[in-house]
């Protein structure tokens, strides 16, 4: 698929629901009591495949173009599937569902693609055993047998910063015996905690520290899932690089431990605007409006690496068309990821003529404030693509990409909404 140049762009966009807060939807909600309703649910490969797993643990679920109506089974409803459960490319989905499995009373087998066989699972595995789990897999790698045990409460002290991981053991937890206490290296993505709150756990942060108390119910609930700001991520670089540009998105989850992207803009010059801010189920949301700005390059690591790990393919982009220098540091969770996305960014940038140069833990990216373009590979990496089309819009010649189906993994209108964008062009 060949992106050309856009020149100009004034557009109003509504993005697909979060992907992070999608999943979790449809997990709460399968364990809670009663029936819940899913508005504005991310119609992705990923989330559906955390549907699919749902189904074959004996929950109801129906599927409509507007909602999705979960028929909860409970805390102890759910049961043995008759077949592996295969989350497909989703991680989100493996981790999560590990910590629900280890509290149940029968054994699972649970898989995924050749990425999710890749990945490490053992900082998963280290938590969940120490519970009282049984999992085993050959070299801690899917697919890995669970057999359901009851569990004890534990204090865990996070290796590593994975709101996926710390969700593991949340989730873990609602079958403990008393209470578990998390603590975190830096703060994550809060909302798996956020959205048990809302549905009747009893979770307590102070500081990097999180304590779950073992709950007897999880009561259904209406869920609006805000939209991505992952996703809105990319409109909000398009924003910020194209020359003459005005770009609205509406409806964006503004969770703080996600809103580094906007941070991040903000630090290298952008101009963006916050406004109509609220609360929908428990999350924060509002409109972000993005206008052509002149970036500087910047310094991005530490602390805020975790509320914008998924940005980084993008954020690269954008330093491409700063000026100066901008370093990216702390980021090895980047080589886990759909593709090795330090690779992945530095390799295709270089060949669309960024000057750019990757390190151990990030990469570091000389301004030219302009690309060339050419055709990319996209490792079947969804972020990879969608970064890579942005670039294609403010380089010279376009950009070519090799795969643009995998987009489907996290937002499956991408391109038509790009398409809209771009039509807008005079």
């Amino acid at each position: 698929m060949l992106i050309k140049p856009v020149k100009r762009i004034r557009k109003n966009i509504a993005i697909p629901g979060d992907k992070s807060i999608s999943h979790r939807a449809i997990i709460l909600s399968s364990i809670a009591d009663g029936e819940s309703k899913i508005h504005n649910f991310l119609m992705g490969d990923d989330c559906l495949n955390t549907i699919k797993c749902f189904r074959k643990m004996g929950v109801p679920i129906e599927v409509n173009p507007e909602n999705i109506f979960v028929k909860g089974v409970g805390l102890r409803g759910l049961k043995k599937p008759d077949e592996i459960l295969d989350v497909g490319n989703s991680g989100t989905t493996f981790r999560l569902i590990c910590g629900i499995l280890a509290g149940q009373d029968f054994e699972t087998t649970i898989t995924g693609d050749n990425s999710i066989q890749g990945r490490p699972m053992d900082r998963i595995i280290r938590p969940l055993d120490q519970m009282g789990a049984k999992i085993s897999g050959i070299d801690n790698r899917a697919p890995l047998k669970i057999q359901g045990s009851k569990l004890k409460a534990i204090n865990y002290n996070m290796p590593v910063a994975s709101a996926q991981v710390k969700s593991a053991i949340l989730l873990a937890s609602l079958y403990a015996d008393s209470e578990t206490t998390i603590v975190e290296l830096e703060e994550t993505r809060d909302h798996t905690e956020r959205m048990l709150n809302y549905m009747g756990a009893n979770i307590q942060q102070s500081g990097l520290s999180i304590i779950s108390s073992p709950t007897k119910k999880l009561y259904a609930k209406d869920i609006h899932v805000p939209g991505d700001i992952s996703s809105a991520a990319f409109f909000m670089v398009l924003g910020a690089i194209t020359k003459d540009a005005e770009i609205t998105i509406e409806n964006v989850g503004l969770n703080p431990t996600r809103t580094g992207i906007i941070d991040v803009l903000k630090q290298m010059g952008a101009e963006i605007r916050v406004y109509n801010e609220r609360i929908l189920s428990g999350e924060p949301v509002a409109n972000v409006t993005v206008s052509s700005s002149s970036l500087k390059g910047i310094e991005i690591g530490g602390g805020i690496i975790p509320r914008l790990i998924d940005e980084i393919p993008v954020i690269a982009v954008a330093a491409a068309f700063a000026e100066g220098v901008t370093v990216i540091r702390n980021a090895e969770e980047l080589k886990i990821k759909e593709s090795n996305r330090i690779k992945s960014v530095v390799t295709q940038l270089a060949k669309i003529g960024a000057n750019i140069k990757g390190t151990e833990d990030g990469m570091i990216i000389h301004g030219t404030k302009e690309l060339k373009g050419g055709k990319i590979e996209c490792y079947g990496d969804h972020r990879i693509a969608m970064a890579f089309a942005i670039a294609g819009l403010v380089s010279e010649e376009g950009v070519t990409i090799d795969d643009p189906r995998c987009v489907n993994i996290s937002f499956p209108n991408f391109f038509n909404i790009l398409h809209g964008v771009v039509q807008n062009e005079s």
